[in-house]
């Protein structure tokens, strides 16, 4: 049997694309002939973007500067500028996780900033694409949140809230969108992005270590005994957007090269 991963003919909104796995996501979708809508608040990295996707075999792509904490503003302006293009039937949510710290003294903001910029954002954005994806029989929903909504992680207290939040919300979602609109989880281990390289810091800080000893504790807890790159994050987000990935619903897909001890 062949394995379908074509994308020609399909649109794919990626948020958080300027740089990482969304950036990286971004190319992937590309490289297999989707049209692309990428999203995020730096337009800069996003306009430099835009010729990377059309080289790597995006058949149309445009950029949308956008601040998922302005609220339901930002998603209705990103959806009509996206839909403006041509009708959306690959949603990628992904934005900035909550910053570290533990969760006892966490302030009320800070969860009620990660529920708005993720869990809120991204039930609007479902709801925008709906009815596109049911007129075309076809939708992927696909949100890269984190491990920690199967093994908590420790100093990410709100994080760990905020991504089980994402977990139970996508759930419940796959179990009521009709047939041929898929929702999943990709949970990435210690991937090599600007965000880790900021709880690397935060942790030396807090641990009196420095950032490189800090980096090789993670690792001896890594069977693969390396960080994963944003490509391999990505090569699992593509898969699950695809064709081939049609009767994969309502999964947690780890890529954390083992690292997590749970069945």
């Amino acid at each position: 049997m062949e394995l379908n991963l074509s994308l020609k003919g399909k649109h794919a909104l990626v948020c958080g694309a300027s740089s990482g796995i969304g950036r990286a996501t971004a190319l992937g979708l590309a490289a297999q002939g989707a049209s692309l809508t990428v999203a995020a608040r730096r337009g800069a990295l996003l306009d430099a973007l835009l010729p990377e996707l059309l080289e790597a075999g995006a058949e149309a792509a445009q950029a949308v500067v956008v601040d998922f904490d302005e609220g339901p503003s930002g998603t209705a302006r990103l959806l009509e500028i996206a839909h403006g293009m041509s009708p959306l039937q690959i949603l990628v949510n992904n934005a900035g996780g909550p910053g570290a710290g533990p969760l006892i003294g966490a302030p009320n903001e800070a969860f009620i900033q990660g529920f708005q910029r993720h869990v809120l954002t991204s039930q609007r954005l479902v709801q925008g694409c709906l009815e596109a994806m049911t007129q075309a029989g076809y939708g992927r929903i696909i949100n890269i949140i984190s491990t920690s909504v199967r093994e908590p992680i420790p100093q990410l207290g709100v994080s760990n809230t905020i991504r089980g939040a994402m977990a139970g919300w996508s759930k419940t979602l796959a179990r009521e969108l009709g047939p041929n609109i898929t929702v999943n989880n990709v949970l990435p281990g210690f991937t090599d992005t600007e965000r880790l390289d900021a709880l690397r810091e935060g942790k030396a800080q807090q641990s009196g270590l420095s950032a490189e000893e800090v980096n090789q504790r993670w690792l001896a807890d890594v069977p693969e005994g390396r960080l994963a790159r944003p490509e391999e994050i990505a090569a699992a987000v593509v898969f699950l957007a695809s064709p081939a990935a049609g009767f994969i619903r309502g999964v947690n897909l780890p890529v954390d090269g083992g690292r997590m001890r749970c069945i």
